[in-house]
Formats: C-alpha cells, sequence, structure tokens
C-alpha cells in the first residue's frame, strides 16, 4: 500500500513514477487484510500503547492521519465505514481490492530494482515467520529486501527484530490467503489459553489486539496453544463476528475442537503479519544512518519502517498512508 500511496501522490506532484513489484500482484499484505486504516485517538494514547514509539512519528502519525484520508476518498477509494469499533481509535474501512483498482497504475509486476527512491515493500514478515517456524500470515514476498537494501547503504534498523503483529489462526498448517480474515481466532481476551502440553499458561487479560498474546503463543513449543471459552461467551461479538462464529469457521477449517458441558477449546497457531521494528526514518520518512544524518537520496514508508509502533502495536495501512504520501513529497522536494 505504501509503494501505491507514493505513487499516487508523486502523480499529483507531476512526476512519473514507476512501482516495481516484486510479485505477480500490487497490493502486498494489504490486499489480504480487512481493510481498517486507523490512528490512535490523541498522542497520548499512541504512546501508551506503543511505549518505545519515536515521538515525532508518532505525533506525524496522528497528526496527518485524517488529511491523509480524505485525500485517499477524493482519489476516489471508497470508504466502507467511518468507525473502527474501538473507543482507542478513530479511521475508516475500505476494500482493499478496490483501493488497488484505484491506485495501482505503471506497476511492473515481478520486477525489482537496485536503486530504487523510496524503499516500500513491507518489511519482513516471511523471513521473521521462516526463521521462527510460525505461520506467515501475509504476502509471500515480504523478505526483507527494502531492509537489506537500506542497510547496505548504510541505513540503521530501528526497534527489536522479533517483535510483530500477527493473529492467533486455527491450527491447520498452512491456510491459504483469502482465508486470513475469515479464519482469525480473535477472542484471546475471553479465552483461558495454555500451551498444547498444558506448561505455558498467558496471564491475561491481553492487549486490545491481543498481539503480546500472539508474542507469547509465538515462544510456546511449536507456536501453538489452547484456547478455551466458556459457553456463556460464545455469543460474544467481536468486531462483525461471534465468538461461536470463529470456532465454527476453525472447526471447518479441520483444527482440533473440543467440547465439554462447560466449555470449548480449539487449538491455534501464532502468525506473523506484520514487523514492527524497521529502517530509521524521521518524520519526512528519510532513511536515517546510524548517527541520524539522512542517507541522500532514500526514503522509506510503510512497514519497511520502524519507530512509530516499538513496544506495541499501530496500524500498519495506517502508515503506508500517512508516510506513502510524506515520501512522495520528500522524493521530489
Amino acid at each position: 500500500m505504501a509503494g501505491l500511496v507514493a505513487a499516487a501522490r508523486a502523480r499529483e506532484l507531476g512526476a512519473e513514477p514507476v512501482v516495481y513489484e516484486k510479485g505477480t500482484r500490487p497490493g502486498g499484505s494489504m490486499l489480504l487484510s480487512s481493510g481498517f486504516v486507523w490512528r490512535y485517538r490523541s498522542l497520548e494514547v499512541h504512546l501508551e500503547q506503543c511505549p518505545g514509539a519515536d515521538e515525532a512519528l508518532a505525533r506525524t502519525l496522528v497528526e496527518r492521519f485524517d488529511e491523509a484520508l480524505d485525500w485517499l476518498e477524493s482519489l476516489g477509494v471508497e470508504l466502507l465505514t467511518r468507525d473502527t469499533g474501538n473507543p482507542l481509535t478513530v479511521g475508516a474501512r475500505f476494500d482493499p481490492r478496490q483501493l488497488v483498482e484505484t491506485l495501482a497504475r505503471d506497476v511492473r509486476l515481478g520486477e525489482t530494482t537496485a536503486e530504487p527512491t523510496i524503499l516500500a515493500t513491507g518489511g519482513f514478515p516471511v523471513r521473521l515467520a521462516r526463521d521462527r517456524a510460525l505461520l506467515a500470515r501475509a504476502n509471500p514476498w515480504s523478505e526483507g529486501d527494502g531492509l537489506d537494501l537500506a542497510r547496505a547503504r548504510g541505513g540503521a534498523i530501528v526497534g527489536d527484530r522479533g517483535e510483530f503483529y500477527g493473529r492467533a489462526m486455527p491450527a491447520v498448517g498452512d491456510i491459504a490467503e483469502q482465508d486470513f480474515v475469515r479464519l482469525t481466532q480473535l477472542y484471546g481476551r475471553y479465552a483461558t489459553v495454555t500451551s498444547r502440553d498444558g506448561r505455558e499458561r498467558f496471564d491475561g487479560p491481553p492487549s486490545w489486539s491481543e498481539t503480546d498474546l500472539v508474542q507469547e503463543i509465538a515462544r510456546w513449543p511449536d507456536g501453538i496453544a489452547w484456547y478455551r471459552v466458556e459457553r456463556s461467551d460464545l455469543e460474544r461479538r467481536v468486531r462483525e463476528r461471534t465468538v461461536g462464529e470463529m470456532i465454527e469457521a476453525a472447526r471447518e477449517a479441520g483444527a482440533p475442537v473440543d467440547e465439554d458441558g462447560e466449555g470449548i477449546r480449539v487449538l491455534v497457531q501464532a502468525s506473523v503479519t506484520q514487523t514492527i521494528a524497521g529502517i530509521r526514518i524521521d518524520d519526512r520518512a528519510r532513511v536515517l544512518d546510524e548517527s541520524g544524518t539522512p542517507i541522500a537520496g532514500l526514503v522509506a514508508a510503510g512497514v519497511d519502517t520502524g519507530g512509530w509502533a516499538t513496544g506495541g502495536y499501530a496500524s500498519g495501512l495506517s502508515a503506508a498512508l500517512v508516510f506513502g504520501r510524506i515520501a512522495a513529497e520528500t522524493a521530489l522536494d
């Protein structure tokens, strides 16, 4: 998304950008998402939720998000709702496919370039998932190319490379990308969570995003856990689905589901969607070296970058939208 946004803003500013897309289609992991793009309601809330975040980057996300969302809509991206369903956040939801159809121009599929101006390769979730033997709940091409290119040109990396945003998914092995959203098991807040062998237990409650819970499960044997909920919680709603509906989706996908008179449990696996560490940038999206000096001619956007969500979770789509626009403006300055 960051690359498509940057290209759209660059065209608006009179440039003729080319998007080099390593994969077989544009849109990256954004195309596989639910389409919710959001910011925290205030800088204070952002820093509470992401206590290691760079304040300047967090402020940029909070202060420039609303205008960026209006800009996205002005380009023809339809906003399906302006409600996130979360009292901590404000934002909107779009149809990822419609966004790609609207923004994807001058995209060269299956190509890369050794000398990019803007890095927007989607972080390194595939590399992290492979290294830790976890499910990659992301597009299959985000291996960390942007990270490697930035480092080769002297760029610094910020954040813990083991920190990630992910979801609990049915423990059925590989899952088709079109099922990433449908099969998400997002009810850890209502569950008793233990490792498969029962030796580990998560002492909740988890954060609202449940990212801390998924990261904990990823440290357990095979990255697998049991979620057990009481029958009285099956009708609780998380966004548009009930706990019971999510469990039934896991059952239909083939995950082990055990029932007794009082509760039901589901075997889930940790997955990696978005890496949190990334290329160090300033609030103009300029890539910085270890001394904090901008590297001439190189900017980065989206989840290739780090520092804006350290210690917690913030919207990767928001970082793509806000810093994608900024990256184009800086590159053409």
